[in-house]
């Protein structure tokens, strides 16, 4: 019979490792899984809103909570997670490739994954002018103009780390009053490469065997296409649930897993905490998922020790 732990946690992004850290404190008997710690973190390329922190990137950040988690003896378990099960004794069964584990409870931290805009040329441009990651292909396009789809704070992020390295950045957004950060705003505006495209949507992305043009909903400078050399989505992120929703977890209407305000879910001994959750009013920031997964282990450490 599998050892069984107090605790697994699925997740080695800001919620899964700062979890990590609270089991440890609590004493918990645990493990984390994580194929890539940090998730998103890390291609985080400026982080200027983490206290204690004017400026950091965000592998830089993660590779702090990496550390922080390792100094109480844990270690980040690589192995990816095919499968979970409730047993009829109530404890949780992780199925890897090769090994299962047993747990008496689990925390849900799998974070999200970027989302598509789902257009012609989409797919097909996809690394080759399309990309969904700044700090990782930003400087490929060094003196090129570029364009960046998104009107909220990652989508400002990217153009002003693009900006870094194209001689012109084009930021597209379907509202006319973006939601990203007032800040964020400030710089853009004050960024001569970035030229803000407002109330106007990318409707197909068009070339020959790279990214050579952008199709536009409206007309804009008199045209209804801007000729670009690559083209950064930041439209939003979609929860990593399937493993949940295997075992019942129940989603919202945009599939984010459902949490009261202990992080606990409709299965009893399920906690979910980061970007997977409709926790923290949605509003889905490092520092949240930092809290909730510290909230997550704090009802979890309740359940279990102090019954």
């Amino acid at each position: 019979m599998n050892h069984v732990y107090d605790l697994i946690i699925i997740g080695a992004g800001p919620a899964g490792l700062s979890a990590s850290i609270y089991a440890s404190r609590y004493k918990l008997e645990h493990l984390i899984f994580g194929v890539e710690q940090g998730g998103q973190m890390n291609e985080i390329y400026d982080l200027e809103n983490w206290p204690g922190e004017k400026k950091i990137s965000g592998a830089g950040l993660i590779s702090k909570f990496v550390e922080h988690v390792e100094s109480f003896g844990t270690k980040i378990n690589r192995e990816s997670v095919a499968g979970i099960s409730k047993l009829e004794d109530g404890t949780f069964e992780i199925n890897c490739a090769k090994n299962t584990y047993r747990a008496r409870a689990i925390i849900l931290a799998m974070g999200a994954s970027y989302r598509k805009m789902n257009i012609p040329g989409e797919k097909e441009f996809t690394g080759r002018g399309v990309s969904y990651c700044a700090t990782c292909d930003a400087m490929f396009f060094r003196e090129k103009t570029v364009c960046v789809v998104g009107g909220g704070n990652s989508a400002a992020v990217v153009a002003l780390e693009l900006a870094d390295f194209a001689k012109k950045v084009f930021l597209i957004s379907k509202e006319e009053k973006m939601s990203a950060e007032p800040a964020w705003l400030e710089k853009i505006t004050n960024n001569p490469k970035i030229e803000l495209v407002k109330g106007t949507g990318v409707i197909e992305i068009k070339g020959e065997n790279k990214v050579e043009k952008v199709v536009l909903d409206k007309v804009y400078n008199d045209q209804n296409n801007l000729e670009v050399d690559g083209v950064f989505i930041e439209v939003g992120t979609e929860p990593g649930v399937e493993l949940a929703q295997k075992i019942g977890v129940e989603t919202d209407a945009q599939n984010y897993i459902k949490v009261k305000e202990d992080m606990s879910t409709n299965i009893a001994g399920v906690f979910a905490a980061g970007d997977i959750t409709t926790g923290s009013n949605k509003f889905r920031q490092i520092l949240t998922a930092c809290s909730e997964g510290s909230i997550a282990v704090n009802s979890a450490y309740k359940m279990l020790k102090l019954k």
